[in-house]
């Protein structure tokens, strides 16, 4: 342990002393281990720097408002194909839906009406909503990714509006208190570091500063410290395990969230975008046929400060519950935004989690035992099989890190079971029995699935 966390302190350090950063605060965070933090530089006043230094964490602000959101539609109070009108009275732009704001697919521009970045003069709500009518629309609904911290702004106070109080309120009575993110806050406390942007030709650092977004906030008011934002990190990547009870959000809606909906740039591919997260395919050093590595989150930048928080999923290496979160007090470094997720890499390249021992499981159930085993499909040999309780299925060919799908049978019909995960997700699978009960026939996804390869037309293979 000792040689992997002077790994990850040498990374840090190299990162503050090149990117020039007067203070720079990091959290790794994982089930498996003590929380790792590493603090180097100052704060720029006279509050000492330590992992609960407060920064503030700009747009990664947004993952928080995300989870409001998708609160506020499994508890029936919004769907995502909503539009915002029905939720916010809005002079313009109504019919921009709540999944298009989340993705930055509504096609709105980025910031409210006016030069905000230029007053530091930031709207209030009623403002905020009334200037509507004064935006363009910068892209055509769904046309391509356009980042809009307008449209985020918007999906924060329409859940002010259902839950009957501020953001600010409902964020601390429905996520931060239930994952004690105690030093999370909407304003920072006194000792908060300072912001600084550095001079380019000399190592002067001049203080930004503190600007009150205003009605801006749901998109990037926060302020919070790497210890509070790493376990936050953990709990985009891995839910079930930084929250159990599922008393902020479930799993299932974590998975949803993680889904990608669009790409940031039509070419390379190298970033998607989910329901207000960020996705970041990873391609490790060595990598194994079929794992899929991918880093979760948001990166942040406000005037004197920039971070980034991701939680790693994937992989047979990667511990429960990994996230990292790295805090600067610096506007103009840019490697802070790669720092992350080279801390998250080494740390699996060098400490990954233990290897969980085999144990023998149950019996599959007698009605699906005469399912397991080889198939045919479409032409392709598959495998179906029982694993951890349920029955799953991949091509025979597949390597043996590709997920697999996952049936789950509907309550009142055995014989039919939807897919849950993988391959097909959604569709059923129909099972077909002969008078003894065994199952000599499939229908997944409507496809037939015999035990021998068979043209369309039912013909077997040895038959041709």
């Amino acid at each position: 342990m000792a040689g992997v966390n002077q790994r990850l302190e040498r990374l840090v350090r190299r990162t503050q002393a090149q990117a020039r950063v007067p203070a720079l605060s990091v959290a790794l965070h994982r089930a498996d281990r003590p929380l790792w933090t590493c603090t180097v530089g100052g704060t720029g006043n006279e509050n000492p720097l330590g992992p609960d230094t407060v920064f503030r964490i700009g747009s990664v602000t947004k993952t928080l408002t995300a989870v409001l959101v998708m609160q506020c539609r499994d508890d029936g109070l919004l769907d995502l194909d909503d539009p915002i009108g029905r939720h916010l009275d809005v002079p313009a732009h109504g019919t921009a839906t709540v999944r298009r704001l989340l993705s930055h697919t509504a096609g709105l521009q980025r910031e409210p009406y006016g030069d905000i970045w230029d007053t530091l003069r930031s709207p209030d709500v009623p403002e905020l909503l009334a200037d509507l009518a004064r935006i363009d629309r910068a892209l055509p609904p769904a046309r391509r990714f356009h980042y809009s911290n307008l449209g985020l702004a918007l999906l924060g106070h329409a859940v002010a509006r259902l839950r009957g109080g501020t953001w600010a309120e409902v964020l601390a009575d429905r996520v931060l208190r239930p994952l004690e993110l105690s030093s999370t806050t909407v304003y920072p406390g006194p000792g908060a570091a300072t912001g600084f942007l550095v001079d380019a030709y000399s190592d002067h650092a001049r203080p930004e500063p503190r600007l009150d977004l205003g009605a801006l906030g749901p998109a990037a008011q926060l302020w919070s410290t790497a210890t509070d934002m790493a376990r936050w990190a953990a709990f985009l990547a891995d839910p079930a395990v930084v929250d159990p009870s599922g008393a902020v959000l479930a799993p299932a809606t974590l998975d949803e969230m993680r889904w990608p909906l669009t790409t940031t740039d039509e070419a390379s591919w190298q970033a998607g975008f989910g329901l207000g997260l960020i996705l970041l395919p990873q391609r490790p050093a060595e990598p194994v046929p079929g794992e899929r590595i991918v880093h979760v989150g948001h990166d942040g930048a406000m005037p004197g400060f920039l971070s980034s928080v991701y939680g790693r999923r994937g992989g047979g290496a990667t511990p429960k519950a990994m996230g990292c979160a790295v805090l600067a007090s610096s506007g103009t470094a840019d490697e802070i935004n790669e720092l992350s997720h080279r801390l998250l890499a080494a740390a699996v390249e060098d400490d990954p989690a233990e290897v969980t021992a085999w144990v023998p499981g149950e019996a599959p159930p007698p009605a699906y035992r005469s399912v397991l085993g080889p198939w045919w499909g479409e032409g392709f040999p598959f495998v179906f099989f029982w694993r951890d309780g349920a029955l799953r299925a991949r091509a025979a060919d597949a390597p043996a890190g590709a997920p697999p799908a996952v049936f789950a049978p509907l309550p009142d019909r055995p014989d039919v079971l939807r897919t849950v995960s993988g391959r097909e997700t959604g569709e059923l699978l129909r099972l077909t029995r002969d008078g003894a009960g065994r199952v000599v026939r499939m229908h997944w996804a409507t496809y037939r699935f015999t035990r021998t390869q068979e043209t369309f037309d039912g013909v077997t293979t040895y038959e041709l």
